[in-house]
C-alpha cells in the first residue's frame, strides 16, 4: 500500500496525490486489462483473442503484445469498455520455437541439464553456508561438459582421423580426402604433428561455434532490462517469504554469462592445446631432443596457468542478483580466450615441427583423460549430493520437496550421462565407419579405434535401458490400478440422470490415471540416476582393470558371457550413435516442418525457462526476454492509464505472469489480480525449484498482489493446484473443474464433450465466473480521486500483515 509520502500512480485520468483532483460526482471511466500469457508450444494471437482481426500494440516479430483491431483503441474511449475487460495477448512462442535453426539447439541438451541442476537446490536460508558451495559444485560440473565436448572433438579429429586412421596405410585405402596425409605419399602433411595441428582446426571450429551462439543470443536474450524500481512502502512480507525471483537483477545477467563464456571458451581451446601437446612431448622425450622437451615444457606451463585461471573465474562467476549486474569485466578475463588462442597457435608451431623418425602408433597419447573427466565428474556429482543434503536438512518448507532435495545432484548426473553418451556415440559411430567393416578395437581392426572407457560405456546402455523400461512397465500398473478405482467414482461428479457408459466411464478415468504419472516422476529420475552412477563406475572400474576392450576382457570367460559382453557393447554402441543420428534427424525435420519445429520448442519452453548461471553454451533463456517484456507493459499501463489489470498465464505461461508480478514493484503489484489456470507452479515448480517456487514463496507473491486464483483439473497432466490458503480464509485454488464438462449425450451437449486436459481452460464456465470475480475484487482498489482526508488506498478485504 501507499504511505503518505509515496505518491500514487499518475496518469492520464489526472490522479496526481495533492488536492486539486477531479470532483467526486464525475469520476473518470476506469478501464480494466486482461493480459493473456499462453503456455507451451505456442499458438497465435487470433485464436489467444478469438477474432481473425488482429492488431500488434508493441513488440516486435519475435514477441508482442496484441489486440483485437476493435480494442486497439480502447483507452480513447474507455466508455465503452467497462462491461468487460479489454483482452490482449502476449506472444512469446518465436522465443523458442519460432526460428527453424533453433531446433538445432537439442546438441546442447547436455549443457541445459546441468544448468537446472544450478536452480534445483532446496529452499535453505539465505545465509547458509552451503549455497554457495553448491552452486560452484555446480559450475565446475558444467565447466568439466565443455572439456569433454572439446576432448569428444579431439578424439574424432585428431585421434582416430589424423593420428590412427592418416597414419595407418589399410585406414587410409580408399579415401581420396585423406591421403594428402598418408606417411606413404611422403608429403608435407605426412608428418604424424602436422597431421594433428591441421586437424586440431575442427576441434577449434566446434568450440567457435558455440562461443558464436552463445555471444549471438546472449545479445539477444540477456540485454532485455528490467524497468526502473519507484520507491513504496511494502507490505511486511517476512524474511522467509521473500524470493530472489522479485530481485531487480534475476533476470539480467549480461555480465555474468559473458564471465562463463570467457571462461568455457578458454577450456575448450586449452583442451586442444593439451590433445596436441602431449603426442609431441612423448615424441620428444623418446627422442631426446632437449630444444623440443623444454619449449613442449614451457607450452605445457602455460597451459597449465590458464586453466588454473579459467577455473578461478569460474569459481568467483556467482550470480549478484540483487542490482543488475551490467558493469564491465576485468581486461584480463576478457583476454583469456585470446591468450589462449596464442598458446593454441605456438602448441600448433611445436607440434608441427619435423621430426625425424617419428611415426603414429596406437592411439593418441592421453585417451585416459576420458576416464579422468568421467571421475571427475562423479566426485562432483557426490560432492552435490552431501551439500543439497545439508541444504535440504535447513530447508523452511521441505514436505514437498522432491527427492528430498536430491533432485539437482540427480539431475546433474543425468547431464553427465547425457554428454557421455552424445559424445561416445560420435566417437564410436565415427571409428565404426572410418576405420571399415571391421569393428574399432578388436584384433582384426585395421586401427585401434577410441578409448575403450568408451566402449565400456557403450556396454552399460542396454542394462540401463532395461532398468528404465521396467519402471516405464511399473507406470503401466499403476495407471491401470488408479484407473480402476477412479472409475467408481467419475460417474458420481455427473447429473445421476445420464445413463451410465462404461466405456466413458474408463477413458476419464484412464485419462486421470496417465495424468497423475506426472507426480510419480522424480521416481523415475531417481531410478535413472542411481543405475547411471552403479553404471558408470562400472565402466571407469572396466576400464581401468583392463586395458584392451571389452570383448577380449572376456575372452576367458564362458561363451555365453562372452557373447552377452558381445552383444551389449555392439547394441550399446549402435544405441549411442542412434542417439545422436535422432537428435540430429529431429533438427534437421523441425528445419522443414513447422509442425515438428513447434513440438521441439515445447521442449525449450519447459527446459531454458532458468537464466543460463551455469553453462554458458546452454540454450538461451528465453524469461530473460519475456519477463521484462511482461513487467515492462503492465508497470506503464497501469500508470499511464490508472485501470485494473488481470494477468492471465495457461501452463508454462503462469510461471512466466508469476515471475513478471514478482519484478513488479510493490506499489503497481498490489493494483494487479493473478489468473493462472492449467498451472505447473506448484506441481513441478514448487517440487523441483524449492528455493524459488516453494510454499513460503508463493505465499509471499500472494500477500503482496491484490488477488489471486488457480484452475486445475484432474486430468491434466501438467497444471495442479496451488494449496494456498488466502489470509480471509478463501482459497487460491477453484477445482479440480468437471472435465468433461458432459458425461453423456444431452440436449445442450448432442455430441460427446471432449476431454479437455490440459487445454481450453476457457471453454469451463467457471473461468468467465473466475475472471469477472477478480475484475470485481480489483476495482475497490483503485479508488476514485481522494481528498487530502482520504486514505492513500481503499481496503481489499485482505491483512496486510
Amino acid at each position: 500500500m501507499e504511505t503518505a509520502d509515496t505518491p500514487p500512480h499518475g496518469g492520464p485520468t489526472g490522479r496526481t496525490g495533492t488536492t486539486d483532483a477531479a470532483p467526486a460526482t464525475a469520476p473518470v471511466p476506469q478501464l480494466s486489462l486482461e493480459l493473456l500469457v499462453h503456455g507451451v508450444g505456442g499458438t497465435t494471437p487470433e485464436k489467444m483473442l478469438g477474432d481473425p482481426r488482429v492488431e500488434r500494440i508493441t513488440g516486435d516479430d519475435t514477441a508482442a503484445c496484441y489486440r483485437r483491431t476493435d480494442d486497439a483503441d480502447a483507452e480513447e474511449r474507455p466508455g465503452d469498455h467497462l462491461s468487460e475487460p479489454v483482452r490482449e495477448a502476449y506472444c512469446w512462442s518465436n522465443l523458442t520455437s519460432g526460428n527453424g535453426a533453433r531446433a538445432l539447439w537439442l546438441i546442447l541438451v547436455p549443457f541445459m541439464v546441468a544448468n537446472l541442476a544450478h536452480w534445483m537446490r532446496p529452499a535453505a536460508p539465505p545465509e547458509h553456508r552451503a549455497q554457495r558451495i553448491y552452486d560452484l559444485l555446480v559450475r565446475l560440473l558444467a565447466l568439466t561438459l565443455t572439456v569433454l565436448l572439446a576432448a569428444a572433438a579431439c578424439e574424432v579429429a585428431l585421434d582416430l582421423t589424423a593420428w590412427q586412421c592418416a597414419g595407418t596405410p589399410v585406414c587410409v585405402a580408399g579415401k581420396s580426402w585423406l591421403g594428402f596425409l598418408s606417411p606413404d605419399n611422403a608429403g608435407w602433411w605426412s608428418v604424424p604433428g602436422r597431421r594433428l595441428a591441421l586437424a586440431s582446426v575442427v576441434p577449434l571450429m566446434v568450440v567457435g561455434f558455440l562461443w558464436w551462439l552463445s555471444h549471438r543470443t546472449w545479445s539477444a536474450y540477456e540485454s532485455a532490462s528490467p524497468p526502473p524500481r519507484r520507491p513504496g512502502a511494502s507490505r511486511d512480507t517476512p524474511a522467509e517469504e521473500r524470493t530472489a525471483l522479485n530481485l531487480d537483477g534475476f533476470w539480467y545477467g549480461r555480465r555474468l554469462v559473458a564471465r562463463l563464456r570467457a571462461a568455457h571458451t578458454t577450456a575448450g581451446i586449452l583442451t586442444i592445446a593439451a590433445a596436441l601437446l602431449v603426442a609431441s612431448l612423448r615424441t620428444d622425450r623418446r627422442a631426446g631432443d632437449g630444444t623440443l622437451v623444454v619449449l613442449g615444457q614451457g607450452l605445457t606451463a602455460s597451459v597449465v596457468l590458464l586453466a588454473a585461471g579459467t577455473v578461478l573465474v569460474v569459481w568467483r562467476t556467482a550470480r549478484s542478483e540483487a542490482a543488475p549486474d551490467d558493469g564491465s569485466d576485468h581486461p584480463a578475463v576478457r583476454a583469456l580466450p585470446y591468450a589462449a588462442l596464442g598458446v593454441l597457435a605456438l602448441t600448433a608451431v611445436h607440434a608441427g615441427w619435423a621430426r625425424p623418425g617419428a611415426r603414429s602408433h596406437g592411439p593418441l597419447p592421453g585417451v585416459a583423460a576420458f576416464g579422468g573427466i568421467a571421475v571427475l565428474q562423479g566426485a562432483l556429482v557426490l560432492a552435490l549430493a552431501v551439500t543439497a543434503w545439508f541444504l535440504w536438512r535447513a530447508a523452511r518448507d521441505e514436505a514437498r520437496t522432491a527427492l528430498r532435495g536430491m533432485g539437482g545432484p540427480a539431475v546433474a548426473l543425468l547431464s553427465c550421462a547425457v554428454g557421455g553418451v552424445l559424445s561416445g556415440g560420435v566417437a564410436v559411430r565415427f571409428a565404426d565407419w572410418i576405420g571399415g567393416p571391421a569393428a574399432p578395437g578388436r584384433d582384426h581392426a585395421p586401427i585401434p579405434g577410441p578409448p575403450v572407457l568408451l566402449s565400456w560405456q557403450a556396454s552399460v546402455i542396454p542394462a540401463l535401458l532395461v532398468v528404465v523400461a521396467v519402471v516405464a512397465v511399473l507406470a503401466g500398473i499403476r495407471v491401470i490400478v488408479v484407473r480402476n478405482r477412479v472409475a467408481e467414482d467419475v460417474p458420481g461428479l455427473y447429473d445421476p440422470r445420464e445413463r451410465p457408459d462404461a466405456l466413458r466411464t474408463r477413458r476419464i478415468a484412464g485419462t486421470i490415471a496417465r495424468a497423475g504419472l506426472t507426480d510419480a516422476a522424480p521416481v523415475l529420475v531417481a531410478a535413472t540416476a542411481a543405475v547411471t552412477l552403479t553404471l558408470g563406475a562400472g565402466a571407469v572400474a572396466g576400464a581401468w582393470i583392463t586395458d584392451q576392450a571389452p570383448g577380449r576382457a572376456t575372452a576367458g570367460a564362458p561363451p555365453v558371457l562372452h557373447a552377452a559382453a558381445e552383444t551389449a557393447e555392439s547394441l550399446g554402441s549402435w544405441l549411442m550413435g542412434a542417439g545422436v543420428i535422432l537428435l540430429l534427424a529431429m533438427g534437421r525435420r523441425a528445419y522443414r516442418d513447422h509442425s515438428a519445429r513447434r513440438t521441439i520448442g515445447i521442449l525449450w519452453d519447459v527446459g531454458t525457462f532458468w537464466p543460463r548461471a551455469a553453462h554458458p553454451f546452454a540454450p538461451p533463456c528465453y524469461a530473460e526476454r519475456a519477463v521484462p517484456d511482461l513487467t515492462w507493459r503492465m508497470a506503464t499501463w497501469t500508470e499511464r492509464f490508472d485501470g485494473r489489470l488481470v494477468i492471465s498465464g495457461h501452463s508454462q505461461g503462469s510461471v512466466l505472469a508469476a515471475a513478471a508480478v514478482w519484478q513488479l514493484d510493490l506499489v503497481t503489484r498490489s493494483r494487479v489480480a493473478l489468473l493462472t489456470y492449467g498451472s505447473p507452479l506448484e506441481r513441478l515448480y514448487g517440487r523441483w525449484f524449492p528455493a524459488y517456487f516453494g510454499p513460503p514463496a508463493l505465499t509471499g507473491l500472494h500477500r503482496e498482489m491484490d488477488d489471486w486464483r488457480n484452475l486445475w483439473r484432474f486430468t491434466d497432466p501438467i497444471g495442479g493446484p496451488i494449496r494456498l490458503t488466502c489470509e480471509d480464509g478463501r482459497r487460491i485454488d477453484e477445482g479440480p473443474l468437471r472435465d468433461p464438462l458432459a458425461f453423456g449425450r444431452t440436449l445442450q451437449n448432442p455430441l460427446p464433450a471432449q476431454i479437455l486436459g490440459h487445454g481450453d481452460y476457457q471453454a469451463d464456465p467457471v473461468f468467465d465466473k473466475v475472471r469477472a470475480e477478480l475484475i470485481a475484487r480489483l476495482g475497490p482498489r483503485i479508488p476514485p480521486p481522494r481528498t487530502e482526508q482520504e486514505p492513500a488506498h481503499g481496503s481489499s478485504g485482505r491483512s496486510s500483515a
